[in-house]
């Protein structure tokens, strides 16, 4: 009896496991099969081994891709975590008006990246966008935010923050209702403030949250295009060309299948290395019990 309950259970998950397996599994190690071939678009190509790496290790575009990738996650991720529960902080009341504004700021994260990158188009053109009007209005010479290699990583970057900003809020939010009221209580009793609170209480009971928004975020904002090619198409120069439209460019404009997939299979290791180190060194700091 044990067994065939066993076997129905398998049965049930079954359908799960196999499209798990097509579409996740089955890709990744294809693209490693790939990686080890010099493969075009149209043709079955040969083995080259290691080669497409050693090629990897010694290109400059892949290597400023790959620093403009890690430099936009770090200008992102801290300031999306704290704006994101400081907002969760500000709208944690059950009253109309915080149930507008959380629905005014989880908006944009239903955007498609086409649309955020049109408004932010609009928004940050020098000549008829809306921070230039608002520059020549101050007597300010607009800024060429998608021209200029110095800001056009802030320019996705903020582009960034405002397009992803209500989820994480949402997370913090669901994080913060789920602190026991009894705890705010005493601290009241103990005559504490508001930092005291927020520090001694709030923060420790959303250490969890906290460390699952920056790994989230982290793995998604390494794996950042549609920003960069759709607002800037990686330019000036290169200096917006993040690591995946580095891989976009040499899949289908180079047609370079294998070198594109060694390239992939480069990143996928440096963002599962990440992950695994953030969660490694929080879970350290994190008290047993926490």
């Amino acid at each position: 009896m044990t067994s065939a309950r066993d076997w129905r259970g398998l049965l049930f998950v079954a359908p799960f496991v196999l499209l798990y397996a097509l579409i996740l599994v089955f890709p990744l190690f294809r693209g490693l099969w790939l990686s080890l071939r010099q493969v075009d678009i149209f043709g079955a190509g040969h083995f080259v081994g290691a080669a497409n790496y050693a090629r990897l290790a010694h290109d400059p575009i892949f290597a400023a891709s790959m620093k403009n990738t890690f430099v936009v996650t770090l200008m992102i991720v801290p300031v999306l975590t704290v704006l994101s529960l400081a907002l969760a902080l500000a709208l944690n009341r059950a009253t109309k008006g915080a149930a507008i504004f959380r629905g005014i700021f989880f908006s944009s994260a239903v955007l498609s990246v086409t649309i955020v990158t049109l408004i932010w188009r609009f928004v940050l053109a020098p000549d008829a966008g809306l921070v230039g009007d608002l520059w020549i209005a101050l007597g300010w010479t607009p800024l060429p935010f998608l021209s200029d290699s110095r800001l056009v990583l802030p320019a996705l970057a903020i582009t960034t923050i405002w397009w992803s900003v209500g989820f994480p809020m949402l997370l913090f939010l669901a994080g913060l209702q789920q602190i026991p009221r009894d705890m705010y209580e005493a601290a009241a009793l103990d005559r504490a403030g508001r930092w005291t609170t927020l520090w001694r209480i709030t923060v420790p009971s959303l250490r969890r949250t906290i460390v699952l928004v920056v790994m989230l975020q982290t793995a998604a904002q390494l794996q950042m295009f549609g920003q960069s090619q759709l607002l800037t198409a990686g330019g000036p120069s290169g200096a917006s060309r993040t690591a995946v439209l580095f891989l976009f460019e040499t899949a289908f404009g180079q047609w370079e299948l294998g070198y594109a997939s060694a390239a992939a299979e480069v990143l996928f290791l440096i963002i599962l290395a990440v992950t695994v180190a953030q969660y490694w060194a929080t879970g350290r700091a994190t008290p047993q019990g926490k």
